[in-house]
């Protein structure tokens, strides 16, 4: 499961774009808290901080604790508005989250044992389909990724959802087919030789 992550942040007390742009000046990043049937509130954050839980890899698949005014706010990161140009953090928004509220989030998909495979250890190539799945959970259970087992893949086959072990309670958003994660598709170098021969047995006809 996802570590719970902690972030300090001060209530905004004007909106707009100027007010905004004052606050990035001061290495602050204006953003949101809403949902759970609650106002809106208007805070800012430290852009260091930011950048700092965006780096961990799981930052949009967590539950952060926004702290305001001493109060701590249970939240799920739903956006975050990046510079075109620098990168930098601009705007973010956080949906308030119930403890075991069931939340729709998207996780990164990881996959292991590439040494087990023998399509792979002949030489095929992983071809990733999805680098990440949207699961709905609860809020307390979300996980760091998922992770698909390559043990005794083959060249030609494909990986689908439903070899992956989800969290319990967890479910696919989409769950009216067994879709494709990836496949294990033959070397460029095999697809010449068989290529070529084809086109030789055509022109000895």
């Amino acid at each position: 499961m996802s570590d719970q992550l902690t972030l300090s942040a001060e209530v905004r007390e004007r909106a707009g774009k100027g007010a905004s742009r004052a606050l990035r000046r001061e290495g602050r990043v204006p953003a949101v808290i809403y949902g759970n049937n609650e106002e809106p509130t208007l805070v800012h954050v430290e852009e260091k901080l930011l950048n700092k839980l965006l780096g961990t890899g799981h930052f949009f698949n967590s539950v952060v604790m926004v702290e305001v005014n001493g109060k701590a706010v249970r939240t799920l990161p739903k956006d975050v508005e990046f510079h075109p140009v620098t990168d930098r953090p601009l705007h973010a928004d956080f949906l308030r989250v119930g403890e075991h509220t069931t939340v729709s989030v998207n996780v990164p998909v990881v996959f292991a044992n590439e040494a087990a495979s023998p399509g792979l250890k002949r030489g095929g190539v992983l071809n990733i389909v999805r680098h990440e799945v949207e699961l709905i959970c609860d809020a307390a259970e979300i996980p760091d990724d998922l992770v698909v087992d390559l043990t005794g893949f083959e060249v030609g086959d494909s990986i689908h959802i439903s070899a992956v072990k989800l969290p319990k309670g967890a479910k696919t958003a989409i769950d009216d087919r067994d879709f494709t994660l990836a496949t294990i598709v033959a070397p460029s170098s095999l697809k010449s030789e068989e290529g070529d021969t084809t086109k030789t047995e055509g022109e000895g006809e």
